[in-house]
């Protein structure tokens, strides 16, 4: 089986059931399966089975069809991130070598200058508007060409998707996901998705990443997705209002933006039976909001990455209200691996770590990548005892549930004690006049690193670094409390939501001074 198949099942299945809503308008499973077939026979014309065929755009129905079409004709869909600079996009393009390059006009010009150091591109498809003699236009080359399934030698081990990881410790790796990856990942939280007893979903995720991985895992169900061009509050209650969405996905970031919006409530969310949010912690303040805002809805927690081609861990929904009702740290937890991804926490040495003990989250399974693109030292060093890993740092409960700690790069040593930053994070966070913080380790000549917090406050809010110190000190041990607090007016997120700490450091650091964003005025001593 392939990736398509999900596609090609639903035709046949539910032939007239909608597949894609998009900005009102819809695309059945026997039409998206159509138009699969024609991307796929396209883009043979263009190049060969094995190559790379790079994407870069916004969310739109096309994107859909070639995160199936690509890989039925036997080559792979890199997907570019639109939010890097065009500089980090032609390192990966040179990285990656693709064939062709599948654009969205707004962003053919942000590329135009570093054009010709993509040796390995031979054609550029723009996905609106008319060909102007340099570039192709995909719809004019997708229908013409023909709807008969291309005979191409393809099969469950052939690459289908390249996704670069979110380079926020440098140069971005290609995570390899074959077509078995995806399809396993799929299949392991089918049954999750499937007790939803609900059929339409709301997709608000940009599909530069991993949170591609919805679609197969909803088309195989035969579930309708409702696509966002991207987020923004009011577009997502309109959507769940318009289309009665069923279970809707989302970051941390976006659930705290809807439960702070004014508008919230004067929206009809009748329909809507769960949450499903993922892609980074959520402050259990912030979870605790919502679950009161929206009693009706189930809330879950999915636990994955690129590397892993979805989720691997899952916290359901009576999990989320057993533990709000009786204040459990289980509200923080990940929940249970999957049945198709095994997960253990260990030591340096590969031995497992006791119930309640820090260790590294490695995982082992049929969804777990084949490795980096063209990254033989960073495959040795992922794979090290054959199993992958996460490079994040969990435990185990009694229970069998699995806690995130930290990011391993993350964890602050300071005076040769370890210091997890979400853990700080989260003593933050429950500060009134707190709406963002990051945590981040700053080198210091006697304590090895210095804990730093970068923060931003709710608007129309105040705080001052003693006054945060106080209450960090007031639930930590000393030791773990913010040495200096920094202000930010923003805080740097990747697309999926994620704190890129590695470009805080980068700038704190930076001799050129403070970057705009920080409005404070002292920096930290190095």
């Amino acid at each position: 089986m392939i990736v398509s198949d999900c596609v090609a099942y639903g035709a046949v299945k539910y032939p007239d059931r909608p597949a894609i809503h998009f900005q009102g308008k819809e695309a059945t499973y026997r039409e998206l399966n159509h138009r699969v077939r024609q991307v796929a026979n396209a883009f043979g014309a263009l190049a060969e089975p094995g190559d790379r065929i790079a994407i870069l755009s916004q969310n739109r129905p096309e994107y859909v069809e070639c995160l199936y079409g690509v890989p039925l004709a036997g080559m792979a869909l890199c997907l570019l991130n639109y939010r890097l600079n065009p500089r980090e996009l032609a390192r990966i393009i040179v990285d990656a070598e693709p064939t062709v390059l599948v654009v969205e006009r707004q962003f053919v010009s942000a590329i135009a200058e570093y054009r010709t150091q993509f040796l390995s591109v031979e054609h550029v498809v723009v996905l609106d508007g008319a060909p102007d003699g340099v570039t192709i236009s995909y719809e004019q080359r997708v229908r013409s060409a023909s709807a008969v399934e291309p005979v191409v030698e393809v099969d469950e081990h052939s690459l289908a998707w390249l996704i670069y990881t979110s380079g926020t410790t440098g140069m971005p790796k290609g995570a390899m996901l074959s077509h078995r990856n995806i399809l396993a990942a799929a299949a392991n939280v089918g049954p999750q998705w499937s007790a939803h007893g609900g059929s339409v979903l709301l997709a608000p995720w940009p599909m530069c990443h991993v949170a591609a991985m919805i679609w197969p895992s909803a088309h195989v169900l035969g579930w309708s997705v409702v696509l966002m061009r991207s987020f923004d509050p009011v577009g997502y209650l309109q959507h769940i209002e318009q289309y009665h969405c069923t279970t809707a996905l989302g970051a941390p970031t976006m659930i705290d933006m809807l439960l702070t919006h004014p508008q919230f409530t004067q929206f009809d969310l009748s329909s809507l039976r769960v949450v499903s949010y993922g892609s980074a912690a959520i402050p259990t303040e912030v979870l605790g909001r919502a679950m009161a805002a929206l009693p009706s809805v189930g809330w879950e927690n999915n636990y994955g990455m690129s590397e892993l081609s979805g989720s691997v861990a899952y916290l359901d929904a009576q999990s989320h209200k057993a533990a709000l009702a009786d204040g459990s740290e289980v509200l923080t937890s990940v929940g249970y691996q999957l049945p198709f991804a095994v997960c253990r926490i260990v030591d340096e040495g590969m031995r497992d770590v006791a119930v309640g003990q820090v260790g590294e989250v490695v995982v082992r399974g049929p969804q777990v990548t084949g490795g980096y693109w063209r990254r033989p030292e960073a495959n040795e060093e992922a794979f090290r005892g054959g199993w992958f890993h996460t490079g994040d740092l969990g435990k185990w409960d009694s229970a069998g549930r699995l806690y995130i700690v930290d990011r391993k790069k993350d964890m602050i040593i300071t005076g040769g004690e370890n210091v997890y930053s979400r853990e700080v994070e989260d003593v933050l966070i429950s500060h009134p006049a707190v709406a963002e913080v990051a945590v981040i380790g700053i080198p210091d000549r006697t304590w090895g690193e210095n804990v730093v917090a970068v923060v931003r406050l709710e608007d129309g809010m105040a705080a001052t670094e003693e006054e945060l110190i106080a209450h960090c000190r007031a639930s930590l041990a000393g030791y773990k409390k913010p040495s200096q607090v920094l202000f930010a007016t923003s805080l740097p997120r990747n697309t999926t939501g994620k704190l890129i700490k590695g470009e805080l450091r980068r700038s704190l650091l930076d001799s050129s001074g403070l970057p705009e964003w920080i409005a404070h005025p002292a920096a930290p001593t190095v």
